[in-house]
């Protein structure tokens, strides 16, 4: 499994933080992978097909990652990005337990 710098993961204090490239009005919903930004911090680069307008697409990637990685709707939220292609996404609940979930989950997706 990657160290956790490899993956765009961030603990906190009550959950998780996860950073996320949304790509809207794509041909489905799908998490493609682990990408690298110009900067060298890696994202989570997942695609939707709702447009980016009135919170559509916001809307379409927490119930994505909600439905891929099990966990309740209601614990994932968008805490940054509203309106940017770049947002933070916070799951809540056990730190430790989330991060190991996490981490195998995103460590079987493509990388590049």
């Amino acid at each position: 499994m990657p160290p956790i710098c490899d993956l765009p993961l961030t603990a906190a204090a009550d959950g998780v933080r996860v950073a996320v490239q949304l790509r809207p009005r794509a041909r489905d919903d799908r998490i493609d992978g682990v990408v690298q930004r110009a900067d060298g911090r890696p994202v989570l680069r997942v695609s939707v097909t709702a447009l980016p307008a009135e919170g559509r697409a916001n809307a379409a990637l927490l119930q994505l990652l909600a439905r891929e990685w099990r966990v309740p709707r209601r614990d994932i939220a968008l805490v940054g990005g509203q309106k940017s292609r770049s947002k933070i996404v916070h799951v809540g609940g056990d730190t430790p337990v989330l991060l190991r979930r996490l981490r195998s989950a995103l460590a079987a997706l493509p990388r590049s």
